[in-house]
C-alpha cells in the first residue's frame, strides 16, 4: 500500500484537466499507438465536442519514479460542472491528493475556488498547477500569486506545466509520488468500500466504481450495500485501464469496480458503503444523501407516436444516470410527456441532446422550473414541480421557493452591471472580495427559478464572456408568489403556465401575450391570448381574422343591405369560433423560454 497513490484532478470548466489527465496516461505508458487521442476519457461524443467531462472515468498506471520505485497512481477524473457537485464530492472522498489546475491566462474562477473547498473539507492534500503556459496571453507570476493567497502556500510549491506540449508533467509526476500520502486502511479488517460512481452494463449489469477503505473483497463473494440494505453477488470484480481488467479481488486502498449484476442502476446509488454479507462492517461511509432533482421540465415528443420511443430512451438514459427522475404527465396542449427532474440547467441540455441525438427524437421542452413547497390551509405541506397543478390561490397560506448562494468572479470593470442583472432577478447581495488587483468575488442570494431561465447568458453577455459563476442551493425561503395562467380563447394552457413573483406578473404576462401574438397562426376568427392570476385576467391581446369581404357584391342602395350582410358574417364567425380550434405551433414554446424577464 506505501506505494499506491489516489489522486483527482480538480479544475474550472475548460482549465485543461481533460488534456492533462491524457498527458499523464502518456508519460506513464498507459496510453501507447492507436489509443492515442485527445480526451481519451471522455468516451461520449457529447464530451468531446463540448469539450466538458459529464461522466467520470478512473484509470490506474503504473509510474516508475526517479527513486527506484514502481507506484501504482489511480486517477479518478470528475466532472467539472456545478451541475455535478454531488459526484464530485464522492470522488474526492475516495482520494487522498487533489491537483489542482488554474489556467495561466484566465486565472482562478468560480468552480475552482468551489472545487478546493470540497477538497479542503475531505482534507486531501492540495497539489497546485498553472496550466498553459506556452500561451501567449499567460502570466503565471501573477496567476502564482493569486493560488498563493487562495490556499496559502509557497510559491514555489505551485508546479508549472503545459498539458498541450507535456512541458512540467513529469516534475507533477514525481510530486504525486512525493506529496500524496499513501491510502490508509487495513486490508485483514472487515471489508468496507465506497462507491463513488456507478453505469450500467448490459452485459454484466449495474457495475459499482468503488473506492476499498478496509478489507477484501474477492469475486463470487456475497455483498450488501448498506444504505440500500440489497446484497448481490460479485460477478466480476477488477480495476480500471482504458477498460475493465477482471482480477480475483480487490483489497484496502485499491480502485476499481465490482459488476453486482443488479437490473437496475438506481439500486448502486453513488456514496453508499459496500461491505460482505457474511462479515459485514456495521457503520456506512459518512456524506451519503442521494441527489436530488433541481430543475424540473416537461418533456413532449412532436409526434404523439413517439411517445413510446421516449419513454424507452429515458430508461435507458436512468441505467446510467440514477440522478435522471421521470413521471409520465398529460398536457391538453402537448398530449402525452413526461415530468423530468434534472441536478441543473447544464444537466438538462445535456440529456435533451442526448435523446434527441442518440435516440432519433423531435422533443418540445417546457420552461425549466423548480420545485415548489406549497402550505395549505391545513398545515400540510405539497410539493409543486408543475406549475399547472399549483392549488387555487384561495386554499394556500404560503408558497416557498428555493434560493441557492451563487458565487460570480469577474474583471472589476463589470461589477455594475453584475449587480444591476442579479438586483432585478430578485438577488440580494452577501459580500464582495477582491481576488487580486483586477478581479472581484461577488456573492449573492437568488431565487433558484431566477437563476434556470437566462441569468447565465445574461451574465457572460454583460461581461464579454469574462465573468464565471458558481452556486449551491441552501433552502427553501417564502415569497409573493403567484400562478400566472396563459389562456387562448378562454382556454388556460397548462404547458404555459408559470409561477412568478407577484410584482413581475403584470410585466411578464404582457410579454408573453405580445410574444405569443406574433407566432400563432390568424384563423378565420378572432383569437383573445390572455395571461390570468386565478379569474383575474391582467394582459390581453387579439390575432384578428382573416376576413372576406362580403360586401363586394353590393353597390348602391341602402347601408341596411351591407350592415345585414355583416351582421350574417359576424354571426357565423361566432358559431365558427365555439367549435373552432387554435393549433400552438411548437416554436410557440421555444420562443417563451426567451422572453425578456
Amino acid at each position: 500500500m506505501d506505494q499506491y497513490r489516489n489522486f483527482c484532478i480538480i479544475a474550472h470548466i475548460d482549465h485543461g484537466k481533460s488534456t492533462l489527465a491524457d498527458r499523464l496516461l502518456e508519460l506513464t505508458g498507459t496510453v501507447i499507438g492507436k489509443d492515442r487521442k485527445a480526451q481519451v476519457l471522455d468516451s461520449m461524443d457529447l464530451e468531446q465536442e463540448r469539450g466538458i467531462t459529464i461522466k467520470s472515468h478512473p484509470i490506474r498506471m503504473e509510474y516508475a519514479a526517479q527513486d527506484g520505485r514502481t507506484y501504482t497512481l489511480n486517477l479518478i477524473d470528475t466532472p467539472g460542472h456545478v451541475d455535478f457537485h454531488y459526484e464530485v464530492s464522492r470522488s474526492l472522498a475516495a482520494c487522498e491528493g487533489a491537483i489542482l489546475v488554474v489556467d495561466a491566462a484566465q486565472g482562478i474562477q468560480a468552480q475552482t475556488i468551489n472545487n478546493l473547498y470540497l477538497a479542503v473539507e475531505h482534507n486531501l492534500t492540495i497539489l497546485p498547477v498553472i496550466n498553459k503556459i506556452d500561451l501567449p496571453a499567460a502570466d503565471p507570476d501573477a496567476v502564482t500569486d493569486q493560488i498563493v493567497d487562495l490556499i496559502g502556500c509557497d510559491a514555489s510549491e505551485v508546479i508549472r506545466v503545459s498539458a498541450k506540449t507535456g512541458e512540467g508533467v513529469d516534475a507533477l509526476l514525481e510530486a504525486i509520488v512525493a506529496q500524496v500520502p499513501p491510502p490508509a486502511g487495513d486490508v485483514k479488517a472487515q471489508a468496507q468500500a465506497l462507491i463513488f460512481d456507478s453505469i450500467f452494463d448490459p452485459y454484466v449489469g449495474a457495475v459499482a466504481y468503488v473506492r476499498m477503505m478496509q478489507g477484501t473483497i474477492a469475486k463470487g463473494q456475497r455483498i450488501r450495500l448498506i444504505q440500500q440494505q440489497r446484497d448481490h453477488e460479485v460477478g466480476e470484480i477488477g480495476w480500471f485501464r482504458l477498460s475493465r481488467v477482471p482480477r480475483k479481488e480487490l483489497s484496502a486502498g485499491e480502485v476499481g469496480y465490482i459488476a453486482t449484476g443488479a437490473k437496475d442502476v438506481r439500486h448502486i446509488r453513488v456514496g453508499d458503503t459496500v461491505t460482505l454479507v457474511d462479515d459485514p462492517c456495521l457503520e456506512a461511509m459518512s456524506g451519503y444523501s442521494e441527489a436530488k432533482p433541481m430543475v424540473f421540465s416537461g418533456f413532449y415528443p412532436t409526434d404523439n407516436d413517439d411517445y413510446d420511443n421516449l419513454k424507452d430512451a429515458l430508461q435507458k438514459l436512468q441505467l446510467n444516470d440514477a440522478a435522471l427522475t421521470f413521471e409520465p404527465e398529460k398536457s391538453a396542449a402537448l398530449g402525452f410527456g413526461f415530468r423530468c427532474g434534472f441536478l441543473g440547467l447544464l444537466h438538462l441540455e445535456i440529456i435533451q441532446e442526448r435523446l434527441e441525438r442518440e435516440y432519433d427524437l423531435n422533443l418540445i421542452a417546457t420552461l425549466p422550473n423548480v420545485e415548489y413547497e406549497v402550505v395549505d390551509k391545513d398545515g400540510k405541506i405539497l410539493l409543486v414541480e408543475n406549475p399547472a397543478l399549483m392549488p387555487p390561490s384561495q386554499e394556500i397560506t404560503d408558497v416557498r421557493e428555493p434560493f441557492v448562494r451563487l458565487s460570480v468572479i469577474s474583471p472589476k470593470e463589470f461589477i455594475g452591471a453584475i449587480i444591476q442583472i442579479t438586483l432585478e432577478r430578485r438577488g440580494t447581495q452577501r459580500k464582495m472580495e477582491y481576488i487580486d488587483t483586477e478581479r472581484v468575488n461577488i456573492e449573492f442570494d437568488l431565487p433558484l427559478s431566477e437563476l434556470v431561465v437566462d441569468y447565465y447568458d445574461k451574465l457572460k453577455s454583460v461581461t464579454r464572456g469574462y465573468a464565471s459563476m458558481d452556486y449551491e442551493y441552501t433552502e427553501h425561503r417564502a415569497g409573493n408568489l403567484i400562478k400566472l395562467d396563459i389562456m387562448i380563447n378562454g382556454e388556460p394552457v397548462d404547458a404555459l403556465a408559470f409561477i412568478v413573483h407577484r410584482d413581475k406578473a403584470h410585466h411578464w404576462g404582457m410579454e408573453i401575450c405580445r410574444k405569443l401574438k406574433e407566432l400563432i397562426p390568424r384563423q378565420m376568427f378572432q383569437v383573445a391570448i390572455q395571461a390570468a392570476i386565478g379569474n383575474r385576467v391582467i394582459a390581453r391581446t387579439n390575432v384578428k381574422a382573416f376576413r372576406k369581404n362580403v360586401t363586394a357584391k353590393c353597390y348602391g342602395g341602402d347601408i341596411s343591405r351591407k350592415r345585414k350582410l355583416l351582421e350574417k358574417q359576424k354571426a357565423g364567425k361566432r358559431r365558427m369560433k365555439q367549435v373552432g380550434s387554435v393549433e400552438i405551433p411548437q416554436e410557440a414554446f421555444m420562443a417563451v423560454l426567451k422572453v425578456e424577464r
